[in-house]
């Protein structure tokens, strides 16, 4: 059974930090792309983060987040990381992670993804 479950999130004030994880089984981690995504209320998905293993593992981030979030991943555990710092009430969200195969569908897209997990919240108020 493929699984996706992330954890780490919560509510955290303007400024403060988080670290998500997404532990992967059920597939083969290490031959996929993986991507953070997130959902505000009333909004439709959007990428925030991906991994892709064509570039050579290069990282990429939606321009919001560049500077504030890091993505990682950690083949032999089958995990993937994002440390969020310098938190904005913006960043609130569904966060999720997503598996897909290297080169199809758009990574843009969540709709593209093989495999997506339930997701995990973030608020960011004081």
């Amino acid at each position: 059974e493929v699984q996706l479950v992330e954890s780490g999130g919560g509510l955290v004030q303007p400024g403060g930090s988080l670290r998500l994880s997404c532990a992967a089984s059920g597939f083969t981690f290490g031959s996929y792309d993986m991507t953070w995504f997130r959902q505000a209320p009333g909004k439709g998905p959007e990428w925030v983060s991906r991994i892709s293993i064509n570039s050579g593992y290069n990282t990429y981030y939606v321009d919001s987040v560049k500077g504030r979030f890091t993505m990682s991943r950690d083949n032999a555990e089958n995990l993937v990381y994002l440390q969020m710092n310098s938190l904005k009430p913006e960043d609130t969200a569904v966060y999720y992670c997503a598996a897909k195969r290297p080169g199809s569908g758009r990574y843009a897209y969540l709709s593209s993804y093989d495999y997506r997990g339930q997701g995990t919240q973030v608020t960011v108020s004081s």
